[in-house]
C-alpha cells in the first residue's frame, strides 16, 4: 500500500508541472487573442536577418509590410534588391526590381506562395488557431510573450525545426520571428515603427510600376 500512495505522489508531482504550464500559455493565448481582435490595419517596416552556416557574415536586408483585415498583404523588401508580392484575398502579384519581373499568382496554384502567405497573414492576424493546429506551442515567456513552435507535419519537420515567435511588450502585435532550420541557418524578422488601425496608403496593396 505504501508504495502504492509513493508512485500517486510521485505521479502527481510530475503531472502538475505540466498541468500549470499549459494553464499559463491558454491563458497567455487567450490574452493574445483578445489583444488581436481590434486590429484592423497594421503597418510596419522590417529588418531581415539571415544566418548561413557556410558563411561566416550575416545576410541583412529591409523592407515593409502592411495588413489589411481579413486577407489583403504587402510584403516588400527595399534593399538590397527591392523584391516582393502583395496579397488580395486568393489571388497576388509579385515583383523583383534586379531582373525587372512582375507576374500573377494564385495561392490555390501556387503551394510556396500560399505557404509564405499564410505564415504572414497568420503573424499579422494572432491567427493562434491555425498556429496550433501546425506546431506544438510551447510557452517559454510570459514578459515579453515568447513562444515556441515546433512542426507536427512530417515534411515542414524534415527542414524546420522550430520557430519562435516573440511579441510586443503592450502584446498587440509580433516583435520578433526567429526560424531555425535543421541544417542550422536561421532567419530572424524583426519588426519596428509598427502602426495599428491608421489610415494605410492608397497604393499599399498596388505593385510598383519599373
Amino acid at each position: 500500500m505504501l508504495n502504492k500512495i509513493l508512485a500517486v505522489c510521485l505521479l502527481l508531482l510530475l503531472v502538475s508541472p505540466a498541468i500549470a504550464e499549459s494553464t499559463e500559455l491558454e491563458s497567455v493565448l487567450m490574452e493574445l487573442k483578445r489583444a488581436a481582435a481590434t486590429t484592423q490595419s497594421l503597418s510596419s517596416k522590417f529588418e531581415q536577418q539571415k544566418n548561413l552556416a557556410i558563411f561566416a557574415e550575416k545576410l541583412l536586408s529591409q523592407g515593409r509590410f502592411v495588413y489589411q483585415k481579413p486577407d489583403r498583404l504587402r510584403w516588400e523588401l527595399l534593399t538590397p534588391v527591392a523584391s516582393g508580392f502583395i496579397l488580395q484575398g486568393k489571388q497576388g502579384q509579385r515583383w523583383n526590381a534586379l531582373s525587372q519581373e512582375q507576374g500573377s499568382f494564385s495561392v490555390e496554384t501556387d503551394p510556396i506562395m500560399g505557404m509564405i502567405a499564410q505564415q504572414l497573414l497568420a503573424w499579422a492576424r494572432v491567427d493562434l488557431d491555425w498556429l496550433q493546429q501546425r506546431y506544438r506551442m510551447e510557452l517559454q515567456s510570459a514578459e515579453p510573450v515568447r513562444l515556441r513552435l515546433s512542426p507536427l507535419d512530417a515534411g515542414e519537420a524534415g527542414f524546420i525545426d522550430y520557430l519562435q515567435i516573440q511579441f510586443a511588450a503592450d502584446r498587440s502585435h509580433v516583435a520578433e520571428v526567429l526560424m531555425v532550420e535543421q541544417e542550422g541557418d536561421s532567419t530572424l524578422l524583426s519588426f519596428n515603427e509598427v502602426q495599428i488601425n491608421t489610415e494605410l496608403p492608397t497604393n499599399a496593396f498596388t505593385a510598383p510600376d519599373f
